[in-house]
């Protein structure tokens, strides 16, 4: 059962560009973020469980070759470590968080997006989607990860596995992922038809359209 009172406090914030600063940021911490220590719970209202037995990866649309992965084959690619900070729409930021994964080149180069592929939707275990374009997924600090601080990412925040992607606000680092899907058009999800940025940008405070 989703949260519709968050969602609509949410879209709120967005029609009155609630949190925006207009400040400078730090060349760190992006305008109008706070440091904190702990990894705060955000969703929907529902976490779903997704059992290893029961784990589906699917990477497909406009590729060359399509692949659906469970969780062993998910795991049998190289996984990599990456150190990077991670900053939430809703104002708080944590730096030098210590990530476990698949990098998405590595993924990239196995499904060979085609000349026409310029977009990427991730679909969620929940309903969730949300998209970025594929030059925002190609950079050699997104990944797949399914463990953070050296364990398994916990069911609240996203595991067994999701989308990292820090250099920008956290809802675009989609959670519980189902489904990586590259298409030619832009398709906006959940967040950003609610009156959330497409671009999503924390050094340009890009919160809301």
């Amino acid at each position: 059962m989703t949260n519709d009172k968050l969602i609509d406090r949410k879209q709120q914030w967005a029609r009155e560009g609630r949190l925006l600063t207009g400040a400078a940021g730090a060349d760190r911490l992006p305008p109008g973020q706070r440091l904190v220590k702990d990894w705060p719970v955000l969703d929907l209202g529902e976490q779903p469980a997704v059992p290893p037995e029961k784990f589906r990866l699917d990477l497909d649309g406009a590729v060359a070759h399509p692949l659906s992965l469970s969780w062993d084959e998910f795991m049998a690619l190289p996984q990599a470590e990456s150190v990077s900070d991670m900053h939430c729409v809703t104002q708080w930021s944590r730096y030098d968080n210590t990530w476990t994964g698949v990098s998405a080149r590595v993924l990239l180069e196995r499904v060979k997006p085609r000349p026409d592929a310029q977009h990427v939707i991730f679909h969620a275990y929940d309903g969730y989607t949300t998209n970025v374009r594929l030059e925002q997924f190609d950079q050699p600090d997104v990944f797949l990860v399914h463990s953070w601080e050296g364990k398994p990412i916990d069911r609240r925040h996203g595991g067994p596995l999701r989308v990292l992607i820090p250099r920008l606000y956290l809802w675009k680092s989609a959670k519980w992922i189902r489904r990586v899907e590259f298409t030619a058009a832009d398709r906006p999800g959940f967040w950003e038809v609610r009156g959330y940025n497409n671009n999503a940008d924390p050094w340009q405070e890009e919160r809301y359209s």
